[in-house]
């Protein structure tokens, strides 16, 4: 099998590739109960506005030259909007997640069903994991989080099924209960991450493979700035982080700001929302 060939995007000093996303619209978003530090059941969530933020998302991408496919929302599942928890897709092999909190047990069978009746090839996990919120994929490894969500076996369990090398990071702050939370691939080769959100011997991991990352502020960091995709060429970011977006900016990038202070209620931003479809094409 061939990896697929997707179109270029640039923005006039980088260049990446079209991507192909999954999403779930926010129908039946609520903060109904406190599975992070970022969910309060009393203060609640308006779903309305919610879906009229996602849709921005979604319109965002599409501007971009990425295509978006949708997976059909499920009532009683508040939080399977957060389509990137459903799965981890690489080279159309889909490794399907089991949810550590019973309130969302039901999204990684929904997500995994989504993809077997495309023809895609798929795995029902024995350990916990929560898909692409602990697994973000680089061009030749797979960064995996563990410490509240994802079990290390689940790692060796990725790594046995996709076929690439999978390297641990422990998360410590509770804020930043998934990966993609504190860090996000900015190309095939490079990420930005915030330091504070992990162990010792992972920040030492980090710093010797990425030694020209950019480091984030914990500021930053505390609107969700690192939930954020890339193409390679643009950036589609938490509007608040401004100092992420700057130094972005510096270096090339092109930023797309979004407003998602809704779904951030519990917890999300746009690379919760986006789920990436990685797929090989001929033989």
């Amino acid at each position: 099998m061939a990896l697929a060939t997707l179109p270029a995007v640039t923005n006039g000093d980088r260049t990446g590739t079209a991507r192909h996303y999954l999403m779930c619209r926010p129908e039946f978003f609520a903060v109904t109960y406190a599975i992070n530090p970022w969910m309060d059941p009393d203060q609640g969530a308006d779903a309305a506005r919610a879906v009229r933020q996602w849709e921005e998302l979604r319109a965002a991408y599409e501007r971009l030259g990425h295509k978006v496919s949708l997976i059909d929302p499920v009532d009683g599942l508040p939080d399977m909007v957060f389509a990137a928890n459903g799965a981890l897709v690489v080279d159309s092999r889909v490794y399907g997640a089991k949810f550590t909190h019973k309130e969302r047990a039901a999204e990684g069978p929904a997500y995994l069903r989504w993809f077997a009746e495309r023809g895609f090839e798929t795995m029902e996990p024995a350990h916990t994991n929560e898909g692409e919120g602990d697994f973000l994929t680089l061009d030749d490894v797979v960064l995996a989080g563990t410490g509240f969500r994802t079990d290390v076996a689940a790692h060796v369990e990725a790594q046995e099924f996709i076929g690439r090398p999978v390297v641990t990071l422990r998360l410590v702050d509770p804020r930043f209960y998934h990966l993609d939370t504190a860090l996000f691939p900015l190309d095939g080769h490079n990420v930005a991450y915030y330091p504070g959100a992990f162990s010792e011997g992972s920040r030492n991991v980090l710093r010797r493979m990425f030694p020209d990352a950019v480091i984030a502020t914990e500021e930053d960091a505390a609107v969700l700035g690192l939930n954020a995709v890339s193409d390679g060429a643009n950036v589609v970011v938490n509007a608040e982080a401004t100092g992420l977006s700057l130094e972005l900016e510096r270096l090339g990038y092109n930023v797309v700001p979004v407003d998602l202070s809704e779904l951030r209620k519990a917890g999300g931003g746009p690379k919760c929302c986006t789920l990436e479809i990685r797929e090989v094409t001929g033989a």
